[in-house]
């Protein structure tokens, strides 16, 4: 199987492509990869709409995409463009078209750029399984030509642009018919669109392959690269967004996680984040993603090419290791606390960690939150830790204390290559490697040591590929050991830790390698014990919020909630905390919050239930991707949400935990 999807795994390189000319603001080639973002003001107010892409130009958007669902939206963007200009903006304008042909070929005669998604443009979406032989199929593809073929005619005379935007959840009936409801399916889908653009030699294309679903997302992009080198087209820039990421950490962390996995690997021309917020809190973030690649290749330590690729870059496969206590095996990745800055640890300490104490009842009380480890350094707890959780101390103290059976000996390289079986705990010690670390003598060692679980960390800047660099070694030579995905920064700011370990550990927990978690930080300021528990605290929560991103541990409620755009029946930000308030105990249960119907029961892709937009004040929930209730009240709308989760017996009463 061809593996190639990114020009290296080791060595930072951007992807080669062609030059795309969107306005004065090309992209693509040698040029930096672009910002951009969307409108939420509905497309008539033109002042509105206005004053809003200047707020987001401001905020660091080189591109304004503005939704245009029907001919006069279209027609309007020419308003909002020449009032941008009279003012001195002269930012790309895009045109976000879904089901309107006849909208897009209007727009691309205004704007510098359209997006089509290939699952609704000219084609059909009915949720139907329809039985197609190649005859029908290809009448159905001479069909959607037919359509199509007027706007590439038109974006080509006029200089325009296009995206060939994919998204998972509304992939066309015919699509899943052939393809399922996969990434190929996703690939695919755009590909058709593709080869209609190049036999009418229009190449002045972006693609994208957006899923809620980061794991979805993520293969997709690398199976298109990998399919448009197979068919010999152009190497076309790659616009990579995750939708309906949500609001707040949650939809940072997820974004960060399948964006962030696709740059580290040199993918990508262009990044637009999906917050559930106001449009020009999603540039920064963007940027922030972008700016960490800046001057990666001359920061980086070099790294030995991968000769054998073990995994499949295209599909999830978890990595196949030996169970040892609670790691590895079928469990889900654990989460380890680093405590280790903490010199006199009290039962009220561990809160951070979620683990609560009741002085009242004397006993803990653990949230959906709460680490499975903690990693205590020099200085093991004076006392009793809650049932469940379990403590790490480094080897040398470990060895000197007398209460061995419930802590677990770290280990160095150094130290474990020559300890003695007497000297180690006899059913789970952690071991801390590098890369440079897992010699012959240490791979044969653990080999035959089954109570060995590794701490794979790194310093090198180009962090994530080292450490895929090691699952690698390991796979190849055949070690099975369970393995805990350490990272540690140095003087960040709180959300640049955030969006980098989203990016490192998630960025291996998509491809099935990982069993474990522990983030750390070292700040150059001294800091006060309540201001450590503070950052302990955002670790461990940070540390659950990645697992759950990368969908290998299901620890909350997920909200697949779109960004808002014009097409918008309600307030998003508002709704979406209403119904987070309400919900956010519902451990693994998965709402989409959808601001209209293109956004609706496609765009949730897999999420167990729906609240879509309908009209004005009116909701349809859906079970799945079918609609239950049509044209609920808004105001009712979330208490029968409630109730349609009751009757699937998936509702449980809130319960606050003692203090």
């Amino acid at each position: 199987m061809n593996k190639n999807y990114c020009p290296s795994l080791t060595e930072y390189v951007r992807r080669k492509t062609i030059v795309v000319n969107i306005g004065d603001v090309p992209m693509g080639g040698n040029n930096p990869i672009r910002v951009q973002s969307m409108t939420t003001v509905d497309t008539m107010d033109t002042m509105g709409s206005v004053e809003q892409c200047i707020r987001m130009i401001e905020a660091g958007c080189e591109y304004i995409r503005i939704t245009a669902p029907s001919i006069k939206e279209a027609e309007n963007l020419r308003n909002i463009r020449d009032e941008l200009r009279k003012r001195g903006y002269n930012v790309p304008l895009v045109a976000d078209i879904h089901f309107t042909p006849n909208a897009a070929e209007v727009a691309a005669r205004i704007v510098e750029k359209v997006r089509i998604n290939p699952g609704n443009y000219a084609d059909k979406k009915k949720f139907e399984v329809i039985e197609y032989n190649d005859e029908t199929y290809q009448a159905e593809l001479d069909r959607i030509r037919e359509r199509f073929l007027p706007l590439v005619r038109i974006c080509k005379e006029h200089g325009t642009a296009m995206r060939i935007g994919t998204n998972h959840g509304s992939l066309s009936d015919r699509i899943l018919s052939r393809y399922g409801d996969t990434p190929l399916g996703m690939v695919e889908s755009a590909l058709e669109f593709l080869r209609i653009c190049e036999a009418e030699n229009y190449h002045n294309i972006v693609i994208s392959m957006k899923a809620s679903n980061t794991q979805v997302m993520v293969q997709a992009y690398r199976l298109l690269v990998q399919k448009l080198e197979e068919d010999g087209m152009q190497p076309y820039p790659m616009h990579l967004g995750v939708t309906e990421a949500g609001e707040a950490e949650d939809g940072r962390i997820k974004s960060a996680v399948g964006i962030g996995t696709l740059l580290e690997d040199g993918l990508g021309d262009t990044v637009r984040v999906s917050l559930t917020e106001a449009p020009e809190a999603e540039a920064p973030v963007a940027k922030a993603l972008i700016d960490r690649y800046t001057h990666r290749a001359e920061k980086a330590s070099p790294i030995k090419p991968v000769c054998n690729v073990p995994i499949d870059p295209f599909q999830y496969h978890r990595r196949e290791t030996v169970e040892i206590e609670n790691l590895g095996g079928q469990n889900v990745p654990r989460v380890i606390a680093d405590l280790s800055r903490l010199t006199d640890i009290k039962y009220a300490d561990l809160k951070c960690v979620g683990h609560l104490y009741s002085m009242l009842l004397d006993k803990f009380n653990m949230n959906d939150l709460g680490a499975d480890y903690i990693y205590t350094g020099d200085t093991p707890v004076s006392f009793m830790l809650p049932n469940g959780l379990k403590e790490i101390l480094n080897y040398t103290p470990w060895l000197l204390n007398e209460q061995q059976d419930n802590r677990h000996p770290l280990l160095t390289a150094k130290q474990y290559l020559p300890a003695k079986e007497e000297n180690l705990h006899p059913k789970l010690n952690f071991v801390q490697l590098t890369l440079a670390d897992l010699t012959d003598e240490m791979l044969q060692r653990l080999k035959q040591d089954n109570t060995a679980v590794l701490m794979l960390h790194t310093a090198n800047e180009h962090a994530m590929p080292e450490l895929r660099k090691c699952f690698f070694r390991l796979m190849n030579n055949g070690i099975q050991n369970p393995c805990i995905v350490q990272r540690e920064y140095a003087d960040l700011t709180s959300d640049e830790i955030q969006l980098y370990a989203s990016t490192d550990v998630g960025g291996l927990l998509i491809d099935g390698l990982g069993d474990g978690i522990i983030l750390g930080t070292e700040l150059l300021a001294e800091r006060e014990k309540g201001e450590w528990l503070q950052t302990i605290e955002k670790l461990n929560n940070l540390s659950f919020g990645i697992l759950q991103a990368a969908r290998t541990r299901m620890s909350k409620t997920e909200y697949i909630s779109c960004p808002s755009c014009g097409r918008t029946l309600f307030d998003l930000q508002e709704t979406t905390a209403m119904i987070r308030k309400r919900t956010d105990h519902l451990k693994g249960v998965k709402i989409g919050i959808m601001g209209c119907i293109v956004n609706g029961p496609g765009e949730m892709a897999d999420a167990d239930y729906g609240y879509v937009g309908v009209g004005k004040d009116k909701i349809a929930l859906y079970r799945g991707q079918t609609v239950v209730k049509k044209a609920v009240p808004a105001d009712r709308a979330v208490d029968e949400l409630i109730e349609l989760i009751r009757e699937d017996d998936k509702w449980i009463e809130p319960v606050r935990l003692e203090e």
